[in-house]
C-alpha cells in the first residue's frame, strides 16, 4: 500500500489524534495513542516510517487497522516521546532496540514492551501491550464448552505427563495455560513457570524469567527448576531440541508439564516433537493431551443483521436446505462502536487430543500425522473447523471466520 493511499478506518480516534496534533503537539499525542489502544483492547501498535510520515496502524481482534498519518515535521518528536517513556536511547535509530513501558511508571494502565529498528524510511516502532499481570480467564471466558472443559479438567488431575497448547503465534496459548495452572494452585502443590517474558502474575506459584543475557534460557532454567521437586511445570514455550527431550522426560518422572508449541494443529504437535529428536515411544508414553487452537472474531453485538443461508452455506454448515429458514445467521455491520469491521471482540476455538490405547500405538510405532489424525476424528476428536461451525450456528461469529479458519487450517498442513 503506498502512503498517499492510505486511509484511517477509524474516523472517530483519527479526528481525536488529529486535532491533538494541530493543538498541542506530537507527544501528547503519543501518550493520547496508548492510552486509546487500551481503551479499544488492542494488543499491538506499529509506527512505520514512510515518505510522508509515521504511518500509525493498532491491532485490535487481530487485524491492524489504519488509525493515523503522523506528518514527516513531526515525526520525530512523536517516536522520541515513546523511546524516552520505554528507557530506550534516542539518539540509536540505526539498530534495533528493545524497551519496555511499565505501569509503575503511571504512563499507561499496563506494561508495553517496545521494539524498535531501521528501514529505508527510517525508524520503525512495534509496541506490544501486555495483558493485565493480575487478570485471569477463566475457562468459560476464553471459550471452552462444557465438553471441552470436562476434557481438560480429566488431563489436569493426572499426577504427570505432558499437556500441549499448540497454534500459531497470537492465537491465545498463553492465555490458556494460565488458565489451567489457575485450575492446579493447590497448597499441597508445588508449580514453578519459566516465561518469555512473565505475562501475568500467578500467586501460589514460582516464576522465573528467562534471561539471554545471563545464560538463562529455557534449557537451563528447566534443568535447574527439574533439581527442585516440583509437582507442576510451565515452560512458557518449547523453542528447541534441548528443552522439548527435557520436557518430556520430566512428564515421564512424576511432574505435570503444560507448555506451548508452534503446530498447526493436535497432530501436526507430534510431527514437531519427533523433529526436535524427541523418540516416538516417548512421546506416546509421556503425553497426556494436546490442545490446538485459533481465534475468531466476534460478531458485533450493537450493529448486526441476520440473514438465511444460501444452499452453498447450508452444505458448508451440515444443514438441510429445506430448513434453512430455522438457522438464520449473522454478520456484522461497520460502525464506529466496531471500529469499522463489524467485529467487537474473540474467542476461542479449540481441537482437543486425548490419546486413546490405539492412538497411543500409532504414535509410537511411527505412523505418519493423517494417519494419526484419522484415528482421532473415527474416535470422536472435534476439529477446529467443527468448533467454529458450531459458533456461526450459535450466531456468535461469521461465515468470514468460518473461512478464514478452514483456509489457515488447510494451508499449513
Amino acid at each position: 500500500m503506498k502512503s498517499h493511499e492510505i486511509k484511517a478506518e477509524h474516523s472517530a480516534l483519527n479526528a481525536e489524534l488529529m486535532e491533538l496534533l494541530s493543538v498541542v503537539g506530537p507527544a501528547r499525542v503519543a501518550d493520547q495513542l496508548l492510552q486509546r489502544c487500551f481503551d479499544y483492547n488492542a494488543t499491538d501498535i506499529h509506527l512505520d516510517p514512510t515518505e510522508n510520515g509515521v504511518r500509525v496502524r493498532v491491532r485490535i481482534d487481530g487485524a491492524l487497522r489504519d488509525v493515523l498519518i503522523v506528518p514527516k515535521s513531526q515525526s520525530a518528536p512523536f517516536l522520541s516521546r515513546i523511546k524516552v517513556m520505554a528507557g530506550m536511547d534516542i539518539t540509536e535509530k540505526r539498530h534495533p532496540q528493545d524497551g519496555h513501558i511499565s505501569a509503575n511508571s503511571g504512563v499507561t494502565p499496563r506494561d508495553v514492551r517496545v521494539g524498535s529498528g531501521p528501514t529505508i524510511h527510517g525508524e520503525r516502532l512495534v509496541l506490544r501491550l501486555m495483558p493485565n499481570a493480575d487478570e485471569l480467564q477463566t475457562p468459560e471466558e476464553i471459550g471452552l464448552d462444557g465438553d471441552q472443559r470436562g476434557q481438560i479438567e480429566e488431563m489436569l488431575r493426572t499426577p504427570y505427563g505432558l499437556i500441549l497448547v499448540v497454534g500459531p503465534v497470537g492465537s491465545g496459548k498463553t492465555t490458556t495455560v494460565y488458565s489451567m495452572l489457575n485450575e492446579l494452585i493447590h497448597p499441597e502443590k508445588s508449580i514453578v513457570t519459566i516465561e518469555d517474558p512473565v505475562e501475568r502474575r500467578l500467586e501460589g506459584t514460582c516464576q522465573i524469567q528467562v534471561d539471554t543475557k545471563i545464560d538463562l534460557g529455557f534449557a537451563a532454567a528447566l534443568r535447574g527448576v527439574l533439581r527442585q521437586d516440583p509437582d507442576v511445570l510451565a515452560i512458557g514455550e518449547i523453542r528447541d531440541q534441548e528443552t522439548a527431550q527435557i520436557a518430556c522426560r520430566a512428564a515421564l518422572t512424576g511432574v505435570l508439564v503444560l507448555s506451548t508449541l508452534h503446530a498447526n494443529d493436535t497432530t501436526s504437535a507430534i510431527d514437531v516433537l519427533r523433529q526436535f529428536g524427541v523418540p516416538s515411544s516417548m512421546i506416546a508414553s509421556c503425553m497426556t493431551g494436546i490442545i490446538s487452537q485459533r481465534l475468531v472474531r466476534l460478531v458485533c453485538q450493537e450493529s448486526q443483521e441476520t440473514f438465511v443461508p444460501d444452499e452453498a452455506t447450508c452444505r458448508l454448515l451440515g444443514l438441510d436446505t429445506s430448513e434453512a429458514a430455522k438457522h438464520p445467521l449473522v454478520r456484522g455491520i461497520p460502525a464506529d462502536e466496531n471500529f469499522g469491521t463489524g467485529y467487537h471482540g474473540r474467542t476461542g476455538v479449540f481441537e482437543i487430543l486425548r490419546p486413546s490405547s490405539e492412538l497411543r500405538n500409532q504414535i509410537s510405532s511411527g505412523a505418519a500425522n493423517h494417519q494419526i489424525r484419522d484415528v482421532a476424528m473415527a474416535e470422536g476428536m472435534e476439529t477446529l473447523e467443527t468448533a467454529t461451525q458450531k459458533l456461526v450456528l450459535k450466531q456468535m461469529t461469521s461465515l468470514g471466520e468460518l473461512h478464514r479458519v478452514m483456509t489457515d487450517t488447510a494451508m499449513r498442513r
